[in-house]
């Protein structure tokens, strides 16, 4: 059996808590890397698309989601295998505190670095405090002793004496001390309502060099690449993904632009297995792509409500192509398109693809997210679900098919819709493990 066996760094990027500076730390981290001619892999624990979107920005690679709850053990393995077999580096970026996951520490980033044996640096947030920060790094350090917790680095250090005492912490709790980010609004992500900001005015290229120039001036990268430095000989993992059965090569058209692009690759990469993968864009394209599969992600359509609106081609196509029995599968923001209408925050509406006998609307907006299982006709879909829209039935409302429960099992009312060969709802579904997840290939092939 194949075996690798060279050097590698391999980290996590963890944190006591959100906020601290993950993310920053991640990008900036990512672009020195890059800047170094090194072949650096980002991945992200959880189900944040936007993350990894910013992670492609700083490293000029495709980043990966690894998350537990939607994902087997095998699958997880197999993808982090298969995306680090070419690279110097691998980063990935935590989520929430570092043991904070879905139901004590299941789904959290401990756990995914528990399984995949990554060591962790974390990133503590300095704000308004000193040496209290090392009974913090010690509980970390031995909370756990599977893992691996190689060493620390601060965020918002107001100056080289307020890093003198961090440093000191460090040192009394055994944690090495990597280096530190300074106090400075200017390296601080600007934020939208449903996470980072997607949008054009931000320039991620400047703030990942940004960042970088802070990484490199404040930080032991060197070191920390030593402590994170993993040799090992173990055979490849090869999962069971399950056996695909498609009669013919589909045409498929996934929407993508600023409007839908909450995009897992792995979902795009078992899509691209099954046929000709053919982008378009529901702000620009007046047609539909001649296709047996269409996919309507998530994303930001309420951004975009008069242009989406304006395109009415494109609407009518999209409408024709679902009575013609076309087979779609459209989640949150793209759910929201097929409705009659959605409302903005205003009270505006804005006519949509009429697929959906309901109108969203953006009016007195409130978050629903967490992760959900639907059991739907002997199958369990796995996703999850992070808007701030509610949906407004019209006279006859539109009833869900599927039982929705949360990750501890609790029945919650996100709704999946059935017309036709449409499937659609609030739902972010995850599908690219088919070990867990048949009913993918049952729904393609008309057996769903």
């Amino acid at each position: 059996m194949p075996t690798r066996d060279k050097m590698e760094a391999h980290l996590l990027i963890g944190a006591a808590s959100s906020g601290s500076g993950k993310t920053t730390l991640t990008l900036g981290l990512l672009r020195a890397l890059k800047r170094r001619s090194l072949r650096v892999q980002p991945f992200k624990c959880g189900p944040d698309y936007i993350d990894t979107h910013h992670h492609e920005t700083a490293s000029g690679r495709t980043s990966v989601n690894l998350d537990s709850f939607m994902m087997s053990d095998g699958h997880i393995r197999e993808l982090y295998r298969r995306y680090t077999s070419d690279v110097d580096v691998a980063v990935t970026e935590g989520v929430m505190g570092l043991f904070d996951g879905y139901d004590a520490m299941r789904g959290s980033s401990a756990e995914i670095a528990s399984l995949l044996r990554i060591p962790v640096v974390l990133v503590v947030n300095a704000r308004s405090t000193a040496y209290s920060v090392a009974p913090l790094l010690y509980g970390f350090r031995n909370f756990r002793k599977e893992l691996n917790v190689v060493g620390a680095i601060f965020n918002f250090v107001s100056s080289d004496n307020h890093y003198a005492f961090l440093r000191q912490a460090c040192k009394d709790a055994g944690v090495e001390a990597l280096g530190y980010l300074p106090k400075q609004a200017e390296i601080e992500i600007p934020s939208r309502h449903l996470g980072l900001s997607l949008e054009k005015d931000v320039c991620m290229e400047s703030f990942a060099d940004r960042i970088a120039d802070l990484v490199e001036a404040h930080i032991d990268v060197d070191r920390l690449l030593s402590l994170a430095s993993v040799k090992e000989e173990q055979p490849e993992i090869h999962a069971e993904e399950g056996r695909i059965s498609v009669p013919d090569r589909l045409r498929i058209a996934v929407a993508r632009d600023p409007a839908f692009n909450f995009l897992y690759a792995e979902n795009l990469r078992l899509l691209s297995s099954l046929g000709k993968v053919v982008y378009f864009s529901p702000l620009r394209d007046k047609e539909l792509p001649e296709a047996d599969f269409v996919y309507l992600p998530g994303g930001y359509p309420e951004f975009y409500l008069p242009e989406l609106s304006a395109n009415d081609t494109l609407r009518k196509s999209i409408h024709s192509f679902v009575e013609a029995r076309g087979r779609m599968l459209a989640e949150c923001g793209g759910m929201m398109y097929l409705c009659e209408s959605i409302v903005d925050t205003e009270g505006k509406r804005y006519p949509m693809v009429g697929l959906l006998p309901q109108s969203a609307t953006m009016e007195r907006m409130r978050l629903r997210l967490g992760y959900r299982t639907l059991h739907y006709k002997g199958q369990t879909l796995f996703g999850h679900e992070f808007h701030y829209s509610r949906i407004v039935p019209q006279d006859r409302p539109l009833l869900s098919v599927a039982e929705s429960f949360t990750a501890t099992g609790h029945l919650v009312d996100t709704p999946l819709y059935r017309y036709k060969n449409l499937l659609a709802g609030y739902t972010h579904l995850y599908w690219g493990d088919l070990s867990r997840n048949g009913w993918f290939i049952d729904f393609l092939t008309g057996k769903l």
